[in-house]
């Protein structure tokens, strides 16, 4: 047995460990109590009617699914339509996971309030619920690769092999499954994040209208028919699409090291031994793993230490100590990995070259952390300022939401440039890849602490729409607005991961085009670069303005028709809306609206490749990269400070003004902006540049001796 297969097994044997841990937690979760009927029979809904969404989603995804793999089995390589399915598989079961988990969190964490009335302990069951999505993101990510790697025979950097179909076609097989194994998680990702965005924001934006603007009633009150649907849209998307998406980030970034680790080999000729190559397969996987075990402690000592009631504290300790245990043994790793092997030139910092790159990203991925929580905590500045302006009104309160949501694009796109040139100079194209991954490698905390806000979000819905007494309601409020600054961070880890991941996929695409022995580049003195990039730019806009309308559009029809069930009767508490219809108008809405967008970003680099070649294309990833990165900042920032806002005067920070007072109102109006930002555009925007990157990876073999003009 080679090293490479020992050293993958041992990995493996991680992953069978954490998974054991999620279900651990799963069933830990389960035994807890629920509490009162009313809570048992709203938790209820909600979960049936989140497990119905899915149902009927992945009906049309398994279709899209099998076509791709049939298509790829026939035409590209045999087993890579295997391959795509594994993908598509790994990315469905994260998604299913961390769905129904949160829907048995959430009403669990708030009986947790109701019984102690601790913070402390509020949190722990909370962040239990959220480390089951994390850490199966992780595990279930490493799990499909390593057995696509062990199962098909690892990777190796002379093979070819030509498809069954298109005889003249060449490509390496290895690289090719590893790629496809990425597109399988990419594409469910993107159909889980336009759908799952559509879902829950055109429930949440027409549940506010009906009850903030049109009727003037609290937030979550059951009376309002479209409110359990809103309570089923922050499980559908924050965590099912989150999941999704973030696996797909995870993924990619570990295919594009291993596909940059072949060029390199490739690259020079021969010149450095087999033992350099391993080494540089090897690293991405054991660095993967490293961040797993970290965020095993992480979390673990969070589940059993005692909290105190500063959640902020408890949460940041855990992603600290996560990040903190993936550097030292990322380190440890590439001493003993790359010591004794002959280097390329690139690493400029002997063995320590890929470790540098990989704390590069640990460090960009917590900074872009603490950037976006300045901008959008209510602690801080930015947020508080903008509460204050909506005493002026909707237009002053919109102006300013935007110019806080510009500002706060710089720092972390100057964090993001950083990172990828100091890891470029010290280990070349190798060190860019490493980065990205290193920002990932502890994504199990991550994701996890991101969950935590959805599930602390749907306990304040129940507690409130069980009239749960006001120190309960007070305790979830409180987690409430730390998951709506944990929600907002873990947006901008997820464009800046994207915007790391892209990157590395670019490379990784220019290559694969390019013929084995030459330089890689991509010529930005052709027209061909050139038109491509000013495309791929637009196609960005284009690819807002179609999720923006949907959204829109489906709120807009969700709000007339709940208006419709808002009868005196029901206002009078007499008589029930129907929940269940609207839940259902959600899901068909969300259903209908999500082929475009997604079909979009499959067919965009299929049909420039073939038209106009590799070069355009690689304009095009380009040119929607540059445009799409400070774009999703700025939804996803301004976006979690209208929230913030809207949170800090019903909190009743800001004095002489409170709920239903014109500065609330104007607040809403604010919010229900920046919902769609947040959480559908700037969430899509990342899977949009990494699902075309990931696609022109795997067409790259096909088209870079085919175009019809040029």
């Amino acid at each position: 047995m080679s090293l490479l297969t020992t050293s993958w097994l041992i990995v493996l044997g991680v992953v069978v460990l954490a998974l054991i841990y999620v279900a651990f937690n799963y069933f830990r979760i389960k035994k807890m109590p629920e509490g009162t009927p009313d809570m048992i029979e709203l938790s209820g809904i909600i979960r049936s009617g989140a497990q119905t969404f899915l149902k009927t989603e992945y009906k049309s995804i398994a279709i899209v699914v099998a076509v791709v793999a049939v298509v790829f089995t026939l035409f590209v390589e045999k087993t890579s339509g295997i391959t795509f399915l594994i993908g598509a598989c790994m990315s469905s079961i994260v998604c299913v996971l961390g769905m129904q988990s949160a829907t048995y969190a959430n009403v669990r964490t708030s009986n947790k309030a109701r019984e102690s009335l601790s913070i402390g302990e509020t949190v722990k069951v909370a962040l239990c619920g959220g480390s089951i999505s994390g850490l199966a993101v992780q595990g279930f990510g490493m799990l499909g690769f390593l057995a696509v790697l062990l199962c098909f025979g690892g990777v190796h950097h002379d093979a070819t092999s030509s498809g069954l179909v298109i005889s003249s076609l060449t490509c390496n097989p290895y690289v090719m499954r590893i790629s496809t194994y990425s597109l399988g998680c990419s594409i469910v990702a993107m159909f889980n994040r336009v759908a799952g965005g559509n879902y829950t924001k055109a429930a949440d934006i027409s549940s506010d209208i009906l009850g903030k603007l049109r009727h003037d009633l609290p937030e979550d009150d059951s009376r309002i028919p479209n409110t359990i649907a809103d309570f089923i849209g922050d499980n559908v998307n924050d965590i099912a699409g989150n999941c999704s998406d973030l696996l797909e980030s995870f993924v990619a970034t570990m295919s594009a090291s291993i596909m940059i680790a072949v060029t390199l080999f490739q690259t020079h000729g021969g010149k450095v031994a087999d033992s350099t190559f391993d080494a540089t397969v090897l690293f991405p996987i054991i660095l993967a793993g490293c961040g797993l075990v970290g965020c095993l402690i992480g979390l673990g000592l969070a589940n059993i230490k005692k909290m105190g009631d500063n959640p902020s504290r408890e949460l940041d300790l855990s992603t600290w100590i996560s990040a903190g245990c993936t550097i030292v043994f990322g380190g440890v790793a590439a001493y003993f990995i790359f010591k004794d092997v002959p280097l390329y030139e690139d690493f400029k910092l002997g063995w320590a070259s890929p470790w540098i790159s990989s704390v590069m990203g640990i460090i960009a991925g917590i900074a872009i952390g603490i950037i976006t929580e300045y901008y959008t905590s209510t602690d801080h500045k930015p947020t508080q300022k903008l509460a204050e302006m909506c005493t002026e009104g909707e237009a002053f309160v919109v102006t300013k939401g935007d110019a806080v949501g510009s500002r706060s694009v710089l720092l972390p796109v100057f964090v993001i440039v950083v990172a990828l040139i100091v890891s470029g100079v010290i280990c070349g194209s190798y060190g860019i890849a490493i980065s990205a991954l290193g920002m990932l490698a502890f994504v199990g905390a991550t994701v996890s602490i991101d969950a935590f806000g959805p599930i602390a979000d749907n306990a304040g819905g129940l507690a409130e729409a069980c009239h749960l007494a006001p120190d309960v309601r007070k305790i979830t409020d409180k987690l409430d607005a730390v998951g709506n600054t944990t929600a907002a961070i873990g947006k901008g880890f997820a464009i800046g991961s994207a915007a790391f991941a892209t990157v590395s996929l670019i490379m990784a695409y220019v290559g694969n085009y390019t013929a084995i022995g030459e330089p890689l580049q991509l010529n930005f003195a052709s027209f061909f670069v050139v038109a491509g990039g000013i495309l791929g730019g637009a196609l960005v806009e284009y690819f807002c303005a179609i999720l923006t309308d949907n959204t829109i559009d489906a709120a807009k029809i969700m709000a007339d028709v709940g208006d419709k069930q808002m009868t005196q009767e029901v206002l009078d508490g007499k008589a029930k809306p129907d929940y269940n219809m609207m839940i259902a108008m959600a899901a068909k809405e969300a259903i209908h609206r999500m082929v475009l967008p997604s079909v979009l970003a499959l067919l965009i680099p299929i049909v420039g490749g073939f038209i106009l070649g590799v070069e355009f294309v690689g304009g095009i990833l380009v040119g929607a990269t540059i445009v799409a990165i400070p774009r999703a900042i700025f939804m996803g920032n301004s976006g979690g400070a209208f929230d913030n806002a809207k949170k800090y005067i019903e909190q009743g920070m800001l004095k002489g003004y409170g709920k239903g007072s014109a500065a609330h109102k104007a607040s809403v109006t604010g919010d229900t902006i920046g919902d769609t930002r947040k959480d559908v555009v700037g969430v899509a925007l990342d899977i949009f540049i990494k699902l075309m990157s990931t696609v022109a990876n795997t067409i790259a073999p096909i088209i870079r001796n085919f175009r019809l003009f040029g």
